[in-house]
């Protein structure tokens, strides 16, 4: 489904990142959420592509929809 986005103990303590890389997905929606464009991602992380970015961000979607239950 996001094959992109990999999880690897090795890695980073196994949180979610882009194709194996110390970019976690985390640091990608974070710079966003601050005003970020895709151009200057790309810029910063010279190895990510449009489509790592693009993938974050409904991966992050994705785990929004996720039901919450408090008790």
């Amino acid at each position: 489904m996001y094959d992109r986005i990999t999880f690897d103990q090795e890695i980073m303590g196994g949180r979610a990142c882009i194709r194996g890389m110390r970019v976690t997905v985390s640091i990608v929606v974070n710079q966003i959420a601050h005003g970020a464009t895709f151009d200057e991602i790309l810029d910063g992380y010279p190895d990510l592509e449009k489509e790592d970015i693009e993938q974050a961000l409904e991966y992050v979607a994705w785990l929004a929809q996720e039901e919450v239950h408090y008790s």
